[in-house]
């Protein structure tokens, strides 16, 4: 077996003019991996907003979808709260996007089967046979209306139950996950585990804009991919990072925070009273101000500590996990953090994993990486 290094961005938001340059900051890390991995936030399509249960996100233009495949992204989940919000017009565009652009995708389409089917890369040979890494991708926070059917488009998921029996929703008190529905992502991950080489299991997951803390039913599920199969847990939708665990031996970052968010639709000066709203509803909910100055990510002022996740497979079959020290600078462009400043992410990162609840990480920074020891 040949050693292979993945890198893991979380959210993906490109809706901005010149995508290229939004990715720029971190594409080098992405290309100096044999695979790297990103969570695809929003539909890439021209088609209305139309999923109403939640607050939609508007479609980003199909034409940015190339540029992760030029950032070297090599694939992309998609189960999350917002693929389904341009209805199955939105998916299906963005299916279309993602294909012609050469990139691998998992945990969204037009049916429940073709949403918790794998995608594949291969990389490495091992007696002539390349080594095959499966993807499965699944959205933990709803809402319902987005989660695919045998009819009906949309994301793959596992259901959390709620404190008070109220539909899934991210606002909604997520409790506990379906003992049905996790088995059925557990036997995903079985079926997986026995003709890949290593599976990774993406989750939209989490408390959102919030620093350090862990919902309930994020550890449980994570142990459960591992449990049935899972070699590496990556998750997301928090728009925040959060800490690192390893378990049996396998790495979960529980949260990836953001890969690369530039949008208007979060600001609360947004042209759609709608949005606007909800932007000045989610400071108050939430109890922070976004900086001003990132008028294109108006996350929680801990936002600027961000992470690429990192993960070698050695030739002995284990994993060493560790992560790729960013900095977003204003108004929301990621870069790899320099020299100066990555002590201070890399710090952020082992406090936030002690204050979620997880057992204390140290590292050793290699001037690249923040190996975990």
């Amino acid at each position: 077996m040949s050693a292979i290094d993945f890198v893991f961005a979380g959210d993906l938001v490109l809706d901005e003019p010149q995508p290229d340059e939004w990715l720029a900051g971190i594409a080098p890390a992405l290309h100096a991996a044999d695979v790297a991995i990103g969570h695809l936030e929003v539909p890439h399509t021209h088609h209305a907003a139309s999923l109403r249960s939640d607050v939609p996100a508007p479609g980003a233009d199909p034409a940015h979808v190339p540029a992760i495949a030029h950032a070297g992204f090599d694939a992309v989940s998609l189960a999350g709260n917002h693929i389904a919000d341009c209805g199955p017009v939105g998916i299906a565009d963005t299916l279309a996007a993602l294909d012609a652009a050469g990139v691998a995708h998992s945990g969204a389409g037009m049916d429940l089967a073709a949403a918790r089917r794998p995608c594949i890369v291969e990389r490495g040979v091992v007696d002539r046979d390349p080594q095959r890494i499966a993807l499965l991708s699944y959205n933990c926070v709803g809402p319902e209306a987005a989660w695919a059917s045998t009819t009906q488009a949309g994301c793959a998921y596992v259901r959390i139950d709620t404190e008070d029996g109220s539909p899934v929703r991210p606002t909604a008190p997520l409790r506990s996950a379906n003992p049905q529905s996790l088995k059925a992502m557990c036997d995903d991950i079985v079926r997986a585990s026995a003709q890949h080489t290593l599976v990774i299991v993406a989750l939209h997951k989490g408390i959102v804009h919030t620093p350090a803390v862990l919902a309930p039913y994020e550890r449980a599920v994570a142990h459960a991919a591992i449990d049935a199969g899972a070699d590496i847990v990556i998750a997301h939708h928090a728009h925040i990072v959060r800490g690192i665990e390893r378990y049996r031996g396998k790495p979960i970052f529980h949260g990836l925070g953001n890969g690369c968010v530039v949008t208007r639709a979060l600001s609360p000066q947004s042209n759609d009273p709608a949005r606007a709203a909800w932007a000045r509803k989610r400071e108050a909910l939430f109890g922070f101000t976004p900086d001003p100055d990132y008028f294109l990510a108006p996350f929680h002022p801990h936002a600027v500590n961000a992470m690429l996740g990192r993960v070698r497979l050695l030739e002995d079959g284990s994993l060493r996990c560790g992560f790729v020290p960013v900095r977003v600078d204003p108004p929301g462009r990621p870069r790899v953090a320099g020299a100066q400043e990555a002590p201070g992410v890399i710090s952020y990162i082992e406090e936030i994993t002690f204050a979620g609840g997880l057992p204390p990480i140290a590292t050793d920074f290699d001037g690249e990486c923040a190996w975990i020891r």
